[in-house]
């Protein structure tokens, strides 16, 4: 295990050093997808003891894990369909990360939910609250309170009169997911599991009936090379169906893909001092604060095209507006909209044709000997997964395998972080920036603010803002392809930092200063710059321009033009690799 202190840095020395130990070492584990589930994974088999390697195609949450509706909870309307267990689980793993895992990553967030209905609808409310309130033991979030119609206009001015004859308010959790994905896998490093973005896996290695290892590929010059392994792990969400087709070996079970789009607005377009959760005739719609926006989702569709880059349609956009608008004083119009995202839900495929019923709880399940894959399941209940994976594949592992112990390891950032909040004005004269920088900081890095801000020492610039994109500072960028694992400008205008969804430019105005930011760190000449700036422009027109089509089929054919910031990345693998 690498001890030193700088082992959960993920920088191109670091990646280096991956790709030789991929070559000559042998690990107990290795995982497939850099997701929130597979990071999870490493991190559980890394803090058991277990030699671990974790490969991902892309970037660290560069698929649904970036692509959420931000939100670490329970699944409230989980509840009606008699998801007990499911709800009672995700509780219990909201309360871990909010009082001890991640609390510098999951936030409370008050909520109203509006009543239209006289009569039952209360009671009804009030009941599924009461279990929403005390199923997974204790909590640190307060109880349900019950709302007039004038107190919960008074909570959410924004709200029509007539939309609503009362509410109730409770509390539920908000998280960055790509920041927290990433922040997994670097705890999994710390611990001493082997990280390699940008490395995809091309086949798989067995001896007789048993697999031991898979081939993978770099995806940034081509080269390919082996990762030997008592046991690899398929933690590839909705490409679980793929990545299981290489091994020539049929699964236990299939992913379906479901479709989730959500629209980005300014903050002052919904005058609101709680989120707001709206009913809808098959699913529920969320109005959640994010930073000086909000976020307004989210669909629930079929999806059957490309996998990475799903796209929204004009009629998935204009149906959240028509949904959202029913409920508002100001109506929203597409000029108020600053980003738009969509993401695909890993499904455990059933019978019933609705992607909305189709199951959240997660399978785990040995395909073959040395081969595991799970899939399903929901953002909240990671550690769940993971530590379900790990005790599956411990059956190919030949030493003694450790209990799961991931419930009481603090992620990188974790420890440390309620006291310098109480220092904040401290840390602001110490750094020469204001406070509300510093409780930006601490809710991004934790604890970890120190190795952010040391990367300025003399070099007071990078104490200064993004140009066109203020809420982050120069040094963020930095750090991201110095310590983040962030390869590419993607990378960060994606998902180390959210401009691409929280500027109307969507990043494209930054993109030049941001990439000169990080050509140091990376080895970029003036080429490289102008290849990444371009790329980076490419995939925000072509995403611009695909929201603009009526129908998935249309939307996707002008997505998928735009160029791959990874050169040499295989879509599909050939089955024969």
């Amino acid at each position: 295990m690498n001890k030193k202190p700088e082992s959960q840095f993920l920088g191109p020395e670091q990646r280096a050093t991956a790709w030789e130990r991929f070559g000559k070492d042998h690990f107990d584990v290795v995982v497939v997808g850099g997701g929130v589930v597979g990071s999870g994974i490493a991190l559980d088999a890394a803090t058991r003891g277990l030699e671990v390697a974790l490969v991902e195609a892309r970037d660290l949450a560069s698929g649904t894990s970036s692509r959420s509706s931000k939100m670490f909870h329970g699944g409230l309307r989980y509840l009606e369909q008699l998801e007990f267990g499911l709800v009672r689980e995700a509780l219990r793993e909201r309360e871990l990360a909010l009082s001890t895992l991640a609390p510098h990553l999951v936030k409370p967030l008050r909520f109203l939910y509006p009543l239209t209905h006289r009569g039952w609808e209360r009671p009804y409310v009030a009941a599924g609250l009461v279990l929403y309130d005390t199923m997974g033991g204790a909590k640190s979030l307060p109880g349900q309170h019950h709302l007039s119609r004038h107190g919960a206009l008074r909570l959410a001015p924004g709200l029509r009169p007539d939309s609503l004859i009362g509410g109730v308010s409770y509390y539920d959790t908000v998280v960055d997911d790509a920041r927290h994905t990433m922040t997994v896998a670097r705890t999994a490093a710390h611990y001493g599991a082997v990280i390699r973005t940008s490395t995809q896996v091309v086949g798989f290695l067995r001896e007789a009936d048993r697999f031991v290892g898979v081939k993978v590929r770099d995806c940034e010059d081509g080269s390919t090379g082996e990762i030997r392994a008592h046991v690899v792990i398929n933690a590839t969400g909705v490409w679980t169906d793929e990545v299981q087709a290489l091994s020539h070996n049929r699964g236990r079970f299939h992913v379906r893909a479901s479709k989730g789009v959500h629209i980005v607005v300014p903050r002052d377009r919904i005058v609101s001092d709680a989120a707001i959760i709206l009913r809808t005739a098959t699913s529920v719609l969320f109005v959640i604060p994010w930073g000086a926006h909000w976020i307004i989702g989210t669909t629930d569709t079929d999806w059957n095209l490309d996998l990475a880059h799903p796209a929204a349609t004009k009629a998935d956009i204009d149906y959240l507006l028509d949904r959202v608008n029913q409920v508002l004083v100001t109506p929203l119009t597409p000029g108020d909209i600053d980003g738009v995202y969509a993401g695909l839900r890993p499904l455990l495929a059933g019978e019933d044709d609705s992607t909305s019923k189709l199951s959240r709880e997660h399978a785990v399940a040995r395909v073959a000997p040395g081969l595991v894959g799970i899939a399903g399941g929901k953002y909240t209940t990671y550690r769940v997964m993971a530590y379900d994976a790990v005790d599956e594949a411990a059956q190919d592992i030949p030493a003694r395998v450790s209990p799961s112990i991931t419930e009481k390891v603090p992620l990188l950032g974790a420890e440390g972080y309620f006291a310098l909040v109480n220092q904040m004005v401290r840390l602001a004269e110490v750094y020469g920036v204001h406070p509300y920088r510093i409780k930006h900081l601490l809710d991004r890095y934790g604890s970890l603010i120190d190795e952010v801000m040391a990367i300025a020492d003399g070099k007071p610039e990078l104490l200064q803002p993004i140009m066109d994109a203020p809420s982050y500072l120069q040094v963020e960028a930095v750090y991201a392809a110095a310590a983040e694992g962030a390869l590419h400008l993607e990378d960060i205008l994606a998902r180390r930092t959210r401009i691409s969804i929280e500027y109307s430019h969507r990043g494209a105005n930054c993109a030049e200063q941001v990439a000169r930011l990080i050509a140091p760190i990376l080895g970029w000449d003036d080429d490289e710059i102008d290849r990444e700036v371009t790329t980076y422009q490419a995939r925000v027109q072509a995403e611009i321009h695909s929201q603009t089509q009526p129908d998935d089929e249309s939307a996707d054919a002008l997505r998928v033009v735009a160029p791959e910031p990874r050169p040499q990345i295989l879509e599909p693998v050939p089955l024969d690799t």
